[in-house]
């Protein structure tokens, strides 16, 4: 996998042993979509991670700094995805914060992931996973380092013809897949569920729910996202993905996907390249 890296700036591939993200996964991370010098969805990442940090209470990074080296990591590549990790930074031993953290910032390029332009056309298979979300309303929405739920998740199934697996919470309520949020039509209606209790809150669930108001963000029951009309995935990295099968069930790829696959060409996205 093709990768350039910067550490607080500077060129580096290695991180202190004493940081605070690698010891306890004190930090946030953004997964944004380059197409050359241009990042669509830059002001919505910025005020996710902006958001996060005062949550978390981690000095908010400079924007205009990480904007800067977010160009030069992946100089010379048409498209990448640069990923923005902020940690709290190298502190004493213990879960206590530290009085004057100085937080650390690596800025890694790598080259988009392969998605096949059938996956777009016609759809990607996904499974119910079996592993449940605990329920933190404190972390809910932000995209926190610790992430070995969705390890877990993906540890569940090896076989390459299924794409994404869908996460519920310890009650069965609908979240998330496992990289993505979830999208489906039920009579008529755009649902996504809400992240107030666990999931991540991406970036392109925010475009897509402003580009369409009058989707409903509330509960979604298993049942309900099988007996839906359409359903997709939205991911900053890979744009707007059909459902073309969960588990048993099949879905037509229906027109508010296609609408929105739209808008993300209208965004400058190229969804046969990842977008």
């Amino acid at each position: 996998m093709a990768m350039r890296m910067l550490i607080d700036g500077a060129a580096a591939d290695q991180v202190p042993a004493l940081d605070r993200g690698l010891a306890y996964g004190d930090g946030l991370f953004e997964s944004i979509r380059l197409v050359g010098a241009v990042a669509p969805l830059w002001s919505r990442h910025m005020r996710r991670l902006s958001e996060s940090c005062e949550r978390l209470r981690i000095p908010v990074p400079d924007a205009a700094q990480l904007w800067r080296e977010t160009l030069d990591v992946p100089r010379g590549m048409p498209h990448s995805v640069v990923r923005i990790t902020v940690t709290r930074g190298v502190g004493e031993r213990g879960y206590a914060l530290p009085a004057a953290p100085r937080p650390m910032r690596v800025i890694a390029a790598f080259a988009p992931p392969q998605v096949a332009d059938s996956a777009y056309a016609q759809g990607v298979r996904v499974r119910v996973c079996d592993i449940r979300l605990a329920e933190q309303p404190l972390l809910a929405g932000m995209k926190h380092l610790n992430r070995l739920e969705q390890v877990l998740a993906r540890a569940e199934w090896s076989d390459p013809a299924i794409a994404e697996g869908v996460l519920c919470d310890s009650h069965g309520r609908v979240i998330s897949a496992t990289m993505a949020n979830l999208f489906a039509v039920v009579d008529g209606v755009l649902l996504t569920p809400a992240l107030d209790r666990c999931g991540v809150a991406g970036v392109a669930r925010a475009e897509v729910l402003a580009a369409c108001p009058q989707t409903q963000v509330g509960e979604l029951t298993l049942d309900a996202l099988l007996g839906a009309s359409e359903v997709f995935l939205s991911s900053s990295v890979r744009g707007i993905v059909p459902v073309r099968s969960l588990d048993r069930q099949d879905y037509a790829v229906g027109e508010m996907t296609r609408q929105l696959q739209q808008h993300w060409r209208d965004l400058g996205f190229l969804m046969e390249q990842g977008g």
